[in-house]
């Protein structure tokens, strides 16, 4: 009994330590750069390796509207490739104008994420992959509908079976995932507060280090750290009337516990929560020092913090678009249709 009260109260004296006393960051600390970590060239993953065929197919299928029931919806719809990997919209519209309950977060860099969707309810990106194509208000496919439509397209049917040789079957449902993952796993982008971790003293500006200061010493890094600045660990939010990892595992523990969200990019990534319900990137800075840390920020450390969180924007990939291959007289025709109570 007393060494369970023993690691109780260690355990609450240096959360308190942690988040109660100011870090202050100096070169001699290495400029705070301890909390966080560059990003890597590649998000590999050993159970699905990253090759060139495969990323090419994934990106065909990432931008393919025929995955979904109504041909019009791609994964891209909602995960833009040109707007910072989101649709900006508040939540995202569905099959049949459905809005989504939640904000689509950026596909940018999402691969180095321990989890993904707000409520952490999928591994990685590869299992990711499979759930918007079946989601009734989403995508509003099914596995026989999307194989179908791809085993009638010949150039599928030789890229499945080129990426993944000696398999029984390559064309499937799985296989659709691994190629979007592995394409997503290419996603990522270095922004000048990578070179300040590798060693680029000047990559940031004086107010952007000064941001950077006030980030941790505020304990905004006690959450947003890592090499995602974010997305590492599940957080109880109380904003808003979304539940959000009860409503996957009925654990009253879990009540408005949510993913925390990456920063990378967050600058092109508005509106802001997981409802889209901020627009402005300083009143969301108030709001998270309101709301996780008890503190009302000054008007001059909002402005100094938003700064660096500009820093953390980065180079897009560059790709060329590709044609989709063409489908022929057997591919299973779009299907606006809605059944009823949808």
């Amino acid at each position: 009994m007393k060494s369970s009260v023993y690691i109780v109260l260690t355990f609450i004296l240096s959360v308190f330590v942690f988040f109660a006393v100011p870090v202050v960051v100096s070169a001699a600390e290495g400029g705070g750069k301890g909390y966080f970590k560059a990003l890597p060239q590649i998000a590999e993953n050993p159970e699905n390796p990253v090759t060139k065929d495969k990323v090419e197919l994934g990106m065909l299928l990432y931008l393919d509207p025929r995955l979904s029931k109504s041909g019009f919806i791609s994964c891209n719809s909602c995960h833009n490739l040109s707007t910072g990997g989101v649709d900006n919209l508040p939540t995202s519209i569905g099959h049949g104008w459905h809005i989504g309950p939640r904000n689509a977060p950026t596909v940018f860099n999402a691969a180095v994420l321990k989890t993904q969707f707000w409520d952490g309810r999928a591994k990685d990106v590869e299992e990711q992959a499979k759930g918007p194509i079946l989601n009734p208000g989403e995508m509003a496919a099914t596995e026989e509908l999307v194989l179908k439509r791809l085993r009638s397209i010949p150039e599928y049917r030789k890229a499945f079976k080129k990426v993944f040789p000696g398999e029984k079957k390559p064309l499937s449902y799985d296989n659709v995932a691994n190629a979007i993952g592995a394409f997503e796993r290419t996603l990522l982008t270095p922004s000048r507060f990578d070179k300040y971790l590798l060693g680029e003293e000047d990559a940031l500006t004086s107010r952007e280090k000064r941001g950077l200061n006030t980030f941790i010493s505020k304990g905004c890094v006690g959450c947003h750290n890592g090499v995602g600045i974010g997305g590492a660990s599940l957080q109880r939010f109380d904003y808003g009337t979304d539940q959000g990892r009860f409503e996957v595992t009925k654990n009253e523990a879990d009540r408005k516990v949510f993913r925390v969200p990456t920063l990378r990019n967050v600058e092109l990534t508005y509106p802001y929560f997981h409802d889209g319900s901020v627009w402005s990137l300083k009143e969301a800075v108030m709001i998270m020092g309101e709301k996780q840390l008890g503190l009302k920020l000054k008007k001059k450390e909002v402005a100094d913090i938003t700064a660096f969180l500009k820093a953390l924007s980065g180079q897009m990939p560059e790709m060329t678009i590709p044609q989709l291959p063409l489908s022929t007289r057997h591919t299973p025709r779009p299907d606006v249709s809605i059944e009823a109570g949808k």
